[in-house]
């Protein structure tokens, strides 16, 4: 009880941008005034608050101001795309000071991806000159599907041999940090309610664009992460049913329709790329879908006819998700988004606000992130914050 009335406290200054006074905090928390200065002054003695001056409010003493300390603690984050790895440091508001970005070794062996992770966060806590006990943890951000239990990800479709890779614990002993696992777009989400403002409140769908596309989902500020942690699989959504064969069976799924490998093919068999052989490995695709982004911005026909078409298709996809929840708004993020966000933010809401049931009760918006294109990365950090600072029921329960 003691830890989540702490928890509390802890939110609540948290989610204050002027700082909260002792008397304010029992306003707004229901806890005794003796509660609140046992866990303050046990807060402050521990560096995760500050006094932040003094607040004259009518009669009687100043009141001592309390805000969450920067420098009280730090969070890593990993995020582990196919294409590149992300990393960050945050601080106990949420705020980053460092960050690095790696290509993602060629070689798939988990083995290699695992030293490289822990070479680069090694390297980022050495540069940022913060003390290892100031940090609590590091946050990963990965490929799906996971198990979030075992701290296992289990068969990713763009990290071939990656069978229950015990991701997790791995990274715990070769950094010495303690380690949460979650899944990108879940973290994404996480990310968006933590540091993305007005995007971040409410009900909304994080639509994560990088070397696959998935969806983190967020229904009246809860993330909805399913029964295994694995929600916001949308890559067999069908948006074309005439278009290509998927290997489930069913034609004009997301996955070959909407997926950056599928609009490069598309583009290359168009002759976008001016019959240049294209290689189909991460790297490649990741080159090449620049590539298209960038001939259709310049005009080319055929370039901006693709990206239409994936607009046109991608927006049956986020409609079905819309509808299903009835959400507030719809965000676009990831590592592919920067590229599409002109393109995307002209057609798509125009797109979606057609095949909205609840269109004639209340409007959604369309947004892009606002945190950034490390958005899942933060994420990963923000779920280690979200440990300490966020109250959680649960731990409550005797059993």
């Amino acid at each position: 009880m003691g830890d989540f009335n702490q928890s509390v406290i802890l939110d609540a200054i948290r989610r204050s941008r002027t700082g909260l006074s002792r008397v304010e905090l029992a306003s707004a928390t229901g806890l005794s005034a003796q509660t609140i200065s046992n866990i303050c002054r046990r807060l402050l003695d521990r560096d995760f608050i500050v006094a932040a001056g003094k607040e004259i409010s009518g009669p009687g003493k100043p009141r001592t101001i309390l805000k969450i300390n920067p420098d009280g603690r730090y969070a890593l984050g990993v995020h582990l795309d196919p294409t590149v790895m992300t990393f960050v440091m945050l601080d106990l508001t949420g705020a980053v000071v460092a960050r690095s970005r790696h290509a993602t070794p060629t070689s798939t062996e988990p083995e290699v991806i695992i030293a490289s992770l822990v070479s680069a966060i090694t390297d980022l806590v050495s540069e940022s000159g913060v003390r290892r006990d100031r940090i609590g943890g590091v946050g990963i951000a990965a490929p799906g599907p996971i198990d979030r239990v075992r701290g296992t990800v289990v068969d990713p479709p763009h990290l071939v041999g990656w069978h229950q890779v015990a991701l997790r614990d791995a990274l715990a002993e070769g950094t010495g940090f303690p380690a949460i696992l979650d899944k990108d777009v879940t973290a994404a989400a996480v990310a968006e309610m933590w540091a993305g403002g007005p995007s971040g409140l409410g009900s909304f769908v994080f639509f994560y664009l990088g070397t696959g596309i998935g969806a983190g989902l967020v229904v009246k500020d809860e993330v909805v992460r399913g029964s295994s942690d694995n929600a916001g699989e949308i890559g067999h959504i069908v948006t074309d049913p005439d278009g290509p064969p998927c290997f489930c069976g069913l034609r004009g799924c997301v996955i070959v329709t909407c997926m950056p490998r599928s609009l490069v093919i598309e583009a290359d068999q168009r002759g976008v790329f001016g019959g240049v052989p294209i290689g189909l490995d991460t790297v490649s695709i990741d080159e090449r879908f620049t590539e298209l982004c960038a001939a259709a911005a310049a005009g080319d026909e055929a370039a901006t006819d693709i990206l239409d078409r994936s607009a046109v298709r991608l927006s049956k996809a986020v409609s079905v998700v819309a509808n299903l929840l009835d959400l507030d708004r719809v965000v676009f993020g990831g590592p592919f988004w920067s590229r599409l966000s002109g393109h995307y933010k002209r057609s798509i809401p125009a797109l979606l606000e057609e095949l909205r049931v609840a269109r004639s009760i209340h409007r959604i918006s369309v947004v892009g992130t606002g945190v950034g294109e490390d958005v899942a990365a933060i994420g990963a950090a923000c779920l280690v914050l979200d440990r300490a600072l966020t109250p959680n029921p649960k731990s409550l329960l005797l059993a």
